[in-house]
């Protein structure tokens, strides 16, 4: 059933990434989603046990799903850390290809030395004593593991840095990381503890497998998802504050139109009504020529000139409109 969740939140994940992010010519958390989207599909069991067969009936399967896992986290810790500046050394050997090259063939190595049987859905708890089943499983969760307190660490930072409803995205990939990095340490635990034969321990860590599964993978693809979100509302709430302030500015507008002519009435196609901050830049632009033209007499009142400079910071991205800003009289009546 867990399986089954995950699976349909990592494809719920690739469809929300793939109608936001089309645009972006980053695509890495776009493949990192699609990647782990097929490996948790893989582990559903009743696609497990179709698939497996296929492959020769020796549990393959759960080699493929582990190592596209691992590669899905690769691509998420590489979308992750493009994300900001903060790039140190450790962090980029970390989110490595020859990182991730050396424990997909470490992973590989162990997995030939299980006695695997017939096709289990129960692959660690009906193999998990054997040594090589616990090396296997160890290499691929401290992989993980690491990976992970990498993302936490970079998404954490981000939401030290971030401003109002950027905390959003970056909150809910701390969180899931954080979740991520328990669900490691408590498979570790019991890969360890069914090795050595401490039932007892395995069996009194067991139950928290299912709910960290779930609410990793929860936070991060709600993290993930909310990123692009954010990013539209942002860009919606600026163009709709861009529209406000020109609209604010009109009449003064005019009245330095009329005062002194500018390229709107000399070419009404310079100006793009279907780009509000271009729209904006010229009316600003138009009002302090005619404020500084010699030749004419165009005089303003403070209040216009503190909307005057309200917009100009709006344009300089100086303001913080989309997060914190004051709204803009069409704002209020908007709202």
């Amino acid at each position: 059933m867990i399986q089954t969740l995950v699976a349909t939140l990592m494809w719920a994940l690739v469809a929300s990434l793939l109608i936001f992010r089309r645009k972006r010519a980053d695509r890495s958390i776009t493949y990192a989603a699609l990647t782990i989207a097929i490996a948790m599909t893989l582990n559903v069991d009743a696609i497990y046990t179709a698939v497996d067969p296929l492959l020769g009936g020796t549990n393959l399967a759960t080699l493929i799903a582990d190592a596209l896992l691992m590669t899905g986290l690769f691509f998420l810790g590489q979308g992750v850390m493009r994300t900001g500046e903060y790039r140190p050394r450790l962090v980029r050997a970390v989110v490595s290809i020859p990182m991730l090259a050396i424990s997909l063939l470490a992973i590989t190595t162990a997995f030939l030395f299980i006695e695997r049987g017939a096709t289990t859905t129960r692959f660690m708890s009906d193999l998990g004593a054997q040594p090589a089943t616990a090396v296997y499983s160890i290499i691929n969760f401290v992989y993980c593991g690491i990976v992970i307190a990498t993302m936490m660490v970079l998404a954490a930072r981000q939401y030290r840095h971030s401003t109002g409803i950027q905390h959003l995205p970056a909150g809910l990939l701390t969180l899931g990381s954080t979740f991520g990095v328990a669900l490691c340490l408590a498979v570790i635990v019991m890969d360890i503890a069914h090795v050595t034969g401490c039932l007892d321990l395995m069996h009194a860590i067991q139950p928290t497998y299912a709910p960290l599964s779930l609410l990793t993978f929860l936070f991060l693809c709600a993290g993930f998802a909310a990123q692009p979100a954010v990013r539209r509302a942002q860009h919606y709430l600026r163009r709709r504050r861009t529209a406000g302030l020109a609209a604010q500015l009109k009449p003064l507008w005019n009245r330095a139109t009329q005062a002194r002519p500018g390229l709107s009435q000399a070419d009404p196609r310079a100006v793009n009504a279907e780009d509000p901050e271009g729209c904006l830049h010229r009316v600003i632009v138009e009002i302090r020529d005619a404020m500084i033209d010699p030749r004419i007499t165009f005089k303003t009142s403070r209040a216009e000139r503190t909307l005057l400079d309200r917009a100009e910071s709006h344009l300089l991205g100086c303001d913080r409109a989309t997060t914190s800003g004051p709204r803009t009289q069409s704002e209020e009546a908007g709202s």
